[in-house]
This record gives C-alpha cells, sequence and structure tokens, in this order.
C-alpha cells in the first residue's frame, strides 16, 4: 500500500514519491488551517485536524471479489471474462450513468443473460477487510481523523457497507457513482477539495495503485 501526497491540480500530475505511513507518524493534536472557500477567495479560518485521508476502497480497504470470485462465478478465467464482457458497461455502472437492470443487459457483448442477484452475492461474499486495514482505521479514527472514501465505484458500494460496516470509520464521500466521474480524471480531484473547502496540500490519499494518478 502507498500513500500519496495529493496534489490535486489540474495542469500536473502529482510526484512520483511514494511513503509507507502509521498513525503515529501523525500528531494526535488538531492544529489549526486556513481553508479557502472555493466560491469565495477571501480566506476564513478553520479549527480541523489534519490532514485530511482520503481512501481508495477495492484493493486498498476491502479484498476485490472480481478477480477470482467472479471469473469464478461464471465459469470462466480472468482473461475469458475480460474478453467477452462489455468494454465500458461497468465503468459505465460506476460512473451512474447506467443502471443496475441495464447493466445486466449489457454486461457481456453478446447481451447474454445471467443471473445478476447471484452476482451480487458472490460479491458480497467476497468483500473482506484487508488484513490489518480494520485496525489502521480503527487507529485513524481513535486519534480524531477525518477519513473519506474516495472511490471508483458503483451504488453496490451499500453492499459493502451493509456487511462491513465501514462508516463506522469513514464517510462514504467521494463515490464515482455520486460524482459521475472517476478517477483519474482531475475534475475528481477538484471536487474533493472544493467539497472539503481544504488546500490540496491538507489531504493524503491512499491507493492501491498508480492507476489513480
Amino acid at each position: 500500500m502507498y500513500v500519496w501526497m495529493a496534489q490535486l491540480v489540474r495542469a500536473s500530475p502529482p510526484p512520483a514519491t511514494s511513503l509507507c505511513f502509521h498513525p503515529k507518524l501523525f500528531s494526535p493534536f488538531p492544529r489549526t488551517r486556513m481553508a479557502v472557500n472555493p466560491t469565495n477567495t477571501s480566506p476564513s479560518f478553520n479549527s480541523r485536524k489534519l490532514p485530511i485521508l482520503l481512501f481508495d476502497i477495492m484493493d486498498t480497504i476491502v479484498r476485490d471479489p472480481f478477480y477470482h470470485d467472479v471469473p469464478a462465478f461464471f465459469g470462466m478465467s480472468l482473461k475469458e471474462l475480460i474478453e467477452c464482457k462489455h468494454p465500458t458497461a461497468w465503468l459505465e455502472f460506476e460512473n451512474g450513468v447506467i443502471d443496475e437492470d441495464e447493466l445486466e443487459g449489457k454486461f457481456f457483448k453478446d447481451r447474454r443473460p445471467f443471473d445478476l442477484q447471484g452476482l451480487k452475492n458472490c460479491m458480497r461474499r467476497g468483500y473482506s477487510y484487508i488484513d490489518g486495514v480494520e485496525q489502521l482505521l480503527l487507529d485513524l479514527k481513535q486519534n480524531n481523523y477525518e477519513m473519506h472514501a474516495f472511490t471508483n465505484y458503483p451504488i453496490w458500494y451499500r453492499i459493502i457497507e451493509d456487511k462491513l460496516n465501514i462508516s463506522k470509520y469513514l464517510s462514504w464521500t467521494f463515490c464515482s457513482c455520486m460524482y459521475g466521474k472517476r478517477k483519474p480524471d482531475p475534475d475528481f480531484y477538484l471536487a474533493v477539495v472544493e467539497h472539503l473547502k481544504v488546500d490540496p496540500a491538507s489531504c493524503i490519499f491512499v491507493d492501491d495503485s498508480l492507476f489513480a494518478y
């Protein structure tokens, strides 16, 4: 797992520098930072524990069942599944462009029928915390850090929440299905800092993949 200082700017990509982190690296005491309201250039002072932590969910906090459980559900290898599934249907589902019924109709290129509820049940069974992550989240929560999900995922994030109750540690604030944007779209990053009303340097983004950058 890697932690990146989120440089949420449109013109340049974030630096290719990573560092491992532990909650003890952060002070347990809140500090005051100046937050800028994106709709008003005049600064306002805001007493807030910083940095704000933004977490990817799949394979960062929660095991992603797509790579093993889902191919097995369809009786295929991962390679076979990728070759026959529709190239954009899941991305559209993640962006909230299509709903479950539409996903069911176009999940495969040839539009073959399948058991949608069975697929959802398969994924639910596969969702679990990555080893050690729940304790990490608990430590951060007990040290009063503000934490948010920042993830590319469809409305099925509610299945994850129902099973794992992640909201006891962080808020499901930034899901692609809510914003119609996916990482690494710069507009999604900009939406984060606009919502949080902090400068980008006050955020740390945690992800398992360079794809988000």
